[in-house]
């Protein structure tokens, strides 16, 4: 991409904030971003082949949506954690495999979107998160939800197409949760926890896709009360 265009593209983006610059090929993190850490609050270079997230991107203290979907990310620098004002953070579609700790530092992070990455174990330290609506950990390759998932605020839990075995009943304590998506996993209907229906605050359980035929279901202590969740969350939207 000529120099003119990106020029204008920052003329823009210093009026109104957002630099949007989408499947254009780029191989880096364009540098002259910056010019314009003080005011942008929205940026997208998604479907590009940038591989590294530099360091200054906690230069952006501005920033509340950052947004690199399809690109060829390994790694998301610990300098993240700078972004306070940071509501929403989507790398779906990229290589990264862990995650840094200060992501637990992103107080004002809504959305939390990974999916289609190569993260093979649930990422801790996410607790912290208190304003966390939706965590989109769906076609990676996790094998086991461990019991620190009850630290969670998320509202959804999106873990379709992993390779899950293991569900810690410290699922049903996680305060918020309403949504647990765990289709196309490798559950057994012994590995589902009974209080995820008796217990939590769940009231779409979808587990479609795992070991065992999804109206055995039924046959689990608790259903009843999970099946009165729903119902009323049914109800509510209808």
């Amino acid at each position: 991409m000529g120099n003119s265009a990106l020029k204008s593209h920052l003329e823009t983006s210093q009026k109104t904030g957002v630099f949007q610059l989408t499947g254009k090929g780029l191989q880096e993190f364009p540098e002259e971003l910056q010019k314009l850490t003080s005011n942008l609050r929205t940026v997208d270079l998604s479907g590009n082949k940038i591989e590294v997230l530099p360091a200054a991107i906690g230069n952006f203290l501005q920033l509340r949506s950052l947004t690199l979907n399809s690109n060829r990310v390994t790694t998301i620098p610990s300098e993240i954690g700078k972004l306070k004002k940071l509501e929403t953070l989507s790398l779906n579609g990229n290589r990264i495999q862990q995650l840094p700790p200060t992501l637990g530092q992103l107080k004002a992070l809504r959305t939390l979107s990974l999916a289609g990455n190569q993260i093979s174990e649930f990422p801790s330290g996410l607790g912290t998160l208190r304003q966390l609506d939706l965590l989109d950990l769906s076609r990676n390759q996790i094998q086991n939800v461990p019991a620190e998932v009850s630290e969670l605020q998320a509202i959804e839990i999106n873990l379709n197409q992993n390779q899950i075995s293991v569900l810690s009943e410290g699922v049903s304590r996680s305060p918020r949760l309403k949504v647990l998506r765990l289709e196309e996993n490798c559950l057994e209907l012994s590995s589902i926890p009974l209080s995820i229906l008796s217990e939590s605050q769940v009231s779409l359980f979808s587990v479609e896709g795992n070991l065992f035929e999804v109206k055995k279901l039924q046959d689990l202590e608790g259903y009843d009360k999970y099946m009165e969740r729903f119902t009323a969350t049914k109800k509510k939207f209808a």
